[in-house]
């Protein structure tokens, strides 16, 4: 039976963490990461409206895997004491795709000692230039700033992760055979998942268990949010963090094709739609609050969750124009709310804790529908 709550005081407002998947520091923010991005912004802002939200994007957590760290070391082998400051992000993401195009794998032992680096705070100096670059991009889109140059390693070390699926049966450990680690879900249906290479390399989910592990216990509500094509992975991510006691959500958001083709950044391509490009371009005629709104406009309610719509540039620059007629419209209406802004924002959280950005964002595209300045202040701009 819920206790009586005393006059004067406040109900409780639910926690939620926030946990977007990361965009690995080597190329140009396509349009399926802007996507993804500007989701993710406006699901945070949106919800901090109603409930404690904690926003966790950490580079440093996913450093150690062999995407990146074998990057690193390629361009060291290659390239030398190149000056990466000399290159913006296009030119670091080319060397990105000839490090995928010329395939193999480094040796363990080559990548060690980056690892190790890592663990004390260090990153390569390509990684660095465009971790910089993003961040002018991130202010002029609006984007809240999860700490991109930050050091901000994750709260288990590797042992300490596996010991703990372990304890909760989740785990296959065959390293005292000199063999690989395995997340096991066979009971819950799912197959083995490998987490450790046995030479000790951990991929991806390993370093997101290592993270997400720890920080789940203390919230009621984990939203994981991530590219589509990752959900076999993000279905046994959630799983293991449901086991720690929050309800987890898995928000899936499709990528963006471009000239009907959905690619990989990996396999370059972006020169004329990367971030830099598309903000150029609409700097050109738009005030820098209708090229937050207008991207989150094109980006969410335009493109939807899935990936059937494709980039069009005409497009985007339809819904910048309307930015501009959505934000004079909510500055000049004299009528205040009528609604509080959390009362209004939690029309859209369905049965979740968390907010909808794909009908928050919808809502402002209604006929006839003045949005309210505080509105678009609190979340849009």
């Amino acid at each position: 039976m819920p206790q009586p709550r005393r006059p004067g005081t406040r109900p409780a407002r639910h926690r939620v963490l926030l946990a977007p998947v990361t965009v690995t520091p080597s190329k140009p923010l396509t349009p399926s990461h802007l996507k993804g991005l500007l989701w993710s912004d406006v699901m945070y802002r949106a919800t901090s409206q109603v409930a404690e939200v904690t926003l966790r994007y950490s580079h440093t957590t996913y450093h150690p895997t062999e995407q990146t760290l074998g990057f690193w070391e390629f361009l060291d082998r290659r390239y030398g004491d190149l000056d990466y400051d000399c290159l913006d992000e296009c030119g670091i993401g080319e060397l990105y795709v000839a490090f995928r195009a010329a395939g193999g794998t480094a040796p363990a032992a080559a990548l060690r000692p980056y690892a190790e680096a890592v663990a004390q705070g260090w990153t390569h100096p390509a990684a660095t230039r465009v971790l910089g670059i993003w961040t002018g991009q991130y202010e002029a889109l609006g984007l809240t700033d999860p700490g991109l140059l930050a050091h901000q390693p994750p709260g288990l070390g590797l042992t300490e992760m596996i010991d703990r699926l372990g304890a909760l049966g989740m785990c296959l450990d065959h390293r005292p055979l000199g063999g690989p680690v395995f997340l096991d879900l066979t009971r819950h249906g799912l197959p083995l998942r490998p987490l450790v290479s046995a030479d000790g390399r951990p991929n991806y989910l390993a370093c997101a268990l290592r993270e997400l592990m720890p920080l789940a216990v203390g919230y009621d509500e984990v939203v994981l949010l991530y590219d589509s094509q990752l959900d076999p992975d993000y279905q046994r991510l959630a799983r293991v963090l449901a086991v720690l006691g929050p309800s987890v959500v898995r928000v899936p958001v499709g990528r963006v094709p471009i000239d009907g083709t959905i690619r990989s950044a990996r396999e370059g391509g972006w020169q004329d739609h990367h971030a830099g490009a598309l903000l150029d371009a609409a700097g050109s005629g738009h005030s820098p609050a209708a090229i937050r709104l207008g991207m989150r406009l094109y980006f969410i309610a335009v493109l939807g969750p899935g990936h059937s719509e494709g980039y069009r540039p005409e497009l985007l620059r339809q819904y910048l124009g309307r930015a501009e007629r959505l934000i004079a419209s909510g500055h000049t209406d004299p009528r205040p709310p009528e609604r509080p802004l959390a009362e209004r924002v939690d029309g859209h959280r369905r049965d979740r804790l968390h907010v909808d950005p794909y009908r928050l964002t919808c809502s402002l595209l209604g006929r006839r529908r003045r949005p309210a300045a505080d509105l678009l202040t609190e979340v849009y701009l």
